[in-house]
């Protein structure tokens, strides 16, 4: 036993120095991370969930290792209540032996790390613990005065997960969890795909009558990513930062996020390599950065965590950030990979604060992508704080099944970018468009300067994905919002043909620092007359849409723009449906007919 440990110790040395590898046995490399083949590369399998009732600091696992040192000192108590900063901890060397690390009571931690914090079972929590951030309404803008609306595209889809799992409980979500943009995001519309990389956007634009407003239209906006192939994709270099806190216990938080893991590491190519980060009360490394090819001692370092403790977030950002910088190449994709409730009770956990250091990394090249799990102290204003400041992706997970669209299926999108900070900007035609409003991008709006400039962080596309917005807008000679103005200039006579609007794009490449320019205009051509001559992709988003306000009980939406219409319009628009997202969409809206309102009354 002990010669085949330091064979693979050894192993390991050599591929991150780049020296030739020799070849392990195929059972040593890959399959199932059953007890004796995980004890074969260092890992005990943990303790069964049930054997709650231990001896406090008992081990739940260990690597097999040689006498630690000594530990220090343990901290007084003024030490002990002390917040860290971040960043709290000292980096740990890449080449340091797997075997150092140890994994006791409820954390991972290193010999050089203070005893680990006895387990404390998570709190029940009720479901009004759970945090979103609050966002009013966008406006109706008169396009007289205001003609010109710019929003940082969003790829996110969190929202959609989160209000289904809300809906198959038998209730109707808080309005602060619906976003619509991230519902809308949900789906694929089958947009024409870019024709080479040196454009990676294409755009799509659609007009249809609104309905739930029989005075206004819905401008219907796409791009579309440029799905980079296989043998293109640069590699990758991540560090998975996993919650395993008292927090994380139930099966829908760790066990879960375990599963979606080794979903995501099944993807692995051999060029490609991952670090693991485990938190709880303190953080430490699980796993030393370890290439793609060594799938079986990646699952075995995943499976064999536990949860126990507090949440100490600040401290594990802080070493999964260290660790991707110190293992940081340039030509590839370098990304934290955060899994958690977004519970951080320890440390630094004020968004505010979190959220100029992840901007701060960002800049130095390393990404950061949030997938929650969980119910009842969910946490997602955290989530979109971490993600949309990290140049990331924010998503929830609310069953294996998300995990393998999440994980698998979306792979591409949810991993290799293919553009940053990409913003849009549409321009209104007063002499066409009386008023508009921007359907969703509450926390993603910008000011009209900040499309030119390259200083302002925006959004990140991933390879193939897609971005879509909807517009309400009102022409001229439709009814208005409001009553005119007294004063001031009027707005143009409305003219036969012409613009409605002009679109335009800015993004960036990965690691670029010059923006570049796509436009094109928005005219009567573009519409269809009714709404059931409107491109499919068009009556499926504007679908998606009215279920999203209605769920927010936005006011702009009539009260005779019932659920049936909504089932209608669905199934209208709903065309090839190959993993039956839409059929399940369909049903999700029967559920909010029945379900019952939550604390906010609706």
């Amino acid at each position: 036993m002990a010669y085949r440990l330091r064979a693979l110790f050894l192993t390991v040395l050599a591929a991150q120095a780049g020296a030739p590898v020799v070849a392990q046995p195929r059972s040593m490399i890959d399959g199932a991370p059953s007890a004796d083949a995980c004890a074969e590369l260092g890992f005990r399998a943990p303790v069964a969930r049930q054997d709650r009732g231990r001896m406090p600091g008992a081990p739940r696992m260990a690597f097999p290792a040689p006498p630690p040192p000594p530990a220090p000192p343990a901290p007084s108590m003024a030490q002990s209540k002390a917040a860290p900063t971040i960043p709290p901890l000292p980096v740990p060397p890449v080449q340091r032996r797997v075997e150092e690390l140890v994994v006791t009571g409820s954390h991972v931690a290193s010999p050089q790390m203070a005893p680990a914090s006895v387990y404390q079972p998570a709190p029940s929590q009720p479901l009004d613990t759970e945090r979103y951030p609050g966002a009013v309404a966008n406006p109706i803008r008169q396009v007289a005065s205001d003609p010109v609306s710019t929003f940082s595209v969003d790829v996110d889809t969190a929202a959609y997960t989160n209000v289904r799992r809300f809906l198959n409980d038998g209730v109707r979500p808080p309005s602060d969890a619906v976003r619509v943009e991230e519902m809308i995001n949900y789906f694929d519309y089958g947009y024409a795909r870019p024709k080479d990389r040196a454009t990676p956007f294409s755009s799509y634009v659609a007009l249809a009558p609104s309905p739930w407003s029989s005075q206004r239209q819905i401008l219907h906006i796409g791009i579309q990513g440029f799905d980079v192939a296989k043998s293109e994709q640069p590699p990758l270099n991540l560090v998975f930062l996993i919650d395993t806190s008292g927090s994380m216990n139930s099966e829908d938080r760790l066990p879960l996020a375990q599963k979606s893991l080794n979903l995501l590491i099944a993807q692995l190519r051999p060029q490609d390599r991952v670090a693991m980060v485990a938190y709880a009360g303190s953080a430490g490394a699980v796993l030393a950065p370890t290439n793609g090819s060594q799938k079986l001692k990646m699952r075995c370092a995943l499976n064999a965590l536990q949860s126990g403790g507090s949440t100490a977030g600040g401290q594990g950002l802080s070493l999964a950030y260290a660790l991707a910088k110190e293992n940081f190449d340039p030509k590839a994709v370098n990304r934290v990979i955060l899994v958690t409730d977004g519970d951080f009770n320890v440390g630094v956990a004020d968004p505010s604060k979190l959220k100029d250091f992840v901007a701060q990394k960002r800049k130095d090249g390393v990404y950061l992508s949030v997938y929650g799990y969980g119910r009842g102290n969910y946490n997602d204003t955290m989530m979109q704080t971490l993600a949309q400041n990290g140049n990331g992706t924010a998503a929830y997970v609310d069953s294996l099944q998300e995990a393998r669209k999440l994980f698998r299926d979306d792979f591409n999108k949810s991993m290799f970018p293919i553009a940053d900070d990409v913003k849009i900007q549409v321009e209104f035609n007063p002499a066409q468009v009386s008023e508009y409003r921007l359907i969703g991008y509450e926390t993603r709006m910008l000011n009209r300067e900040d499309f030119n400039n390259d200083q302002v962080d925006a959004g990140e596309v991933g390879a193939g994905a897609s971005v879509t917005a909807l517009y309400e807008i009102t022409p001229v000679g439709a009814a208005p919002s409001g009553d005119p103005l007294r004063y001031g200039k009027r707005a143009p006579a409305a003219s036969a043909g012409g613009e409605l609007a002009f679109l335009k794009i800015r993004y960036k490449l990965p690691g670029g620092t010059t923006s570049k320019l796509i436009e094109r205009p928005i005219t009567r051509s573009d519409g269809a007359p009714i709404l059931p001559a409107a491109p499919e992709p068009t009556r499926w988003a504007v679908a998606v849409a009215g279920f999203g306000q209605k769920l927010k009980g936005d006011p702009r939406v009539s009260d005779a723009f019932g659920w049936g219409d909504i089932v209608t319009l669905a199934q209208g628009g709903r065309g090839a449906d190959p993993y039956g997202e839409r059929a399940e969409f369909v049903q999700l809206v029967r559920a909010a007919a029945e379900a019952r309102a939550t604390g906010d009354g609706r």
